[in-house]
């Protein structure tokens, strides 16, 4: 059997109509979704099911929704013994990976996820601020640009070489696009979020999330785990739970975090949940990694078929 990577999708990954095929032909993902809606107060099944689309892209309603698409996955696969290496999440992904690496419970994820999300969109309505992502350029170039810019704006998602996210204010973001381009960028993305995530205007938002965090019991890993915050593979539990709490304002360390996956031993890398952007980036982290999708009932019986077989 090959040694298996689960990697957890973040916001961005969601779609109209995820996890409805699941939630009817999986048992495990029906307990998921009901037991969800009773923990988060959310209509979650039919905003997953049914939209509208534009619902689903309000960051409160997103994130509950991926990370519950991905912990019917995760259920799923447990039924058929299928358990990973180690893990590692995409910013919101990293609490599916908690859950699936057992340091969170259930109603743990769920509640954190509901309160990470809320603070997240109403700091959003308080200091407006956006994401874009930047296409061709070396990450020294952008970082330089961020560093010359007179807004707030920082490197936020390390997400493969070649593709810098980067968030801060409106003006700020706009100012390093423009730069970026002048220096020959491919091309420059604006992101759809409501929010600078990944950079300090979430500082008043981290320090109230902090404090909820630690509210709750976490317990040792089952498996390793890599953190966006280091992007290196850990089982400390001192570690996972600073990382975690730094998170909101400091850049995803996605590329280092697949490369540290493939460094522990990973052969083949799993997107667990919704979309397949984590498996697109990590084919442009490392041609040769071996990556499937698992967010739908025909992926999962396919890939449970051939990996049992």
């Amino acid at each position: 059997m090959k040694k298996l990577c689960f990697m957890f999708p973040g916001q961005a990954s969601q779609y109209p109509k995820m996890g409805k095929d699941l939630y009817e032909t999986y048992p495990e993902a029906k307990r998921i979704y009901d037991y969800a809606e009773e923990v988060l107060e959310l209509p979650i099944k039919r905003l997953s099911f049914e939209g509208p689309e534009e619902e689903l892209k309000k960051t409160y309603i997103t994130q509950p929704a991926v990370l519950v698409h991905s912990l019917a996955v995760c259920e799923i696969l447990k039924t058929y013994n299928i358990k990973p290496a180690v893990v590692l999440g995409h910013s919101l992904g990293e609490y599916s990976a908690l859950y699936c690496a057992n340091v969170l419970s259930l109603e743990a994820v769920l509640k954190l996820v509901k309160k990470r999300s809320a603070l997240m969109y109403n700091e959003g309505l308080r200091k407006p601020g956006t994401m874009a992502a930047i296409l061709g350029l070396e990450d020294s170039v952008i970082e330089e640009l961020c560093r010359q810019a007179q807004s707030i704006v920082v490197p936020a998602n390390y997400n493969a070489p070649g593709q810098l996210v980067i968030s801060g204010s409106p003006e700020g973001v706009a100012w390093v696009c423009n730069k970026a381009q002048e220096k020959g960028a491919i091309k420059c993305v604006p992101l759809q979020v409501s929010g600078a995530f990944h950079s300090p205007l979430l500082k008043e938002s981290a320090q109230e999330f902090l404090n909820y965090l630690n509210t709750f019991e976490f317990n040792p890993p089952s498996c390793p785990i890599i953190p966006n915050r280091t992007g290196e593979v850990t089982e400390s539990l001192t570690q996972i739970k600073q990382a975690l709490s730094e998170q909101l304002i400091n850049p995803v360390l996605w590329t280092k975090s697949i490369l540290s996956a493939k460094a522990f031993g990973a052969e083949l890398f799993l997107e667990v949940g919704p979309n397949r952007i984590l498996s697109g980036l990590a084919k442009r982290i490392d041609k040769t990694i071996e990556c499937l999708t698992l967010g739908t009932t025909e992926e999962i019986k396919n890939f449970v078929g051939s990996y049992s077989s």
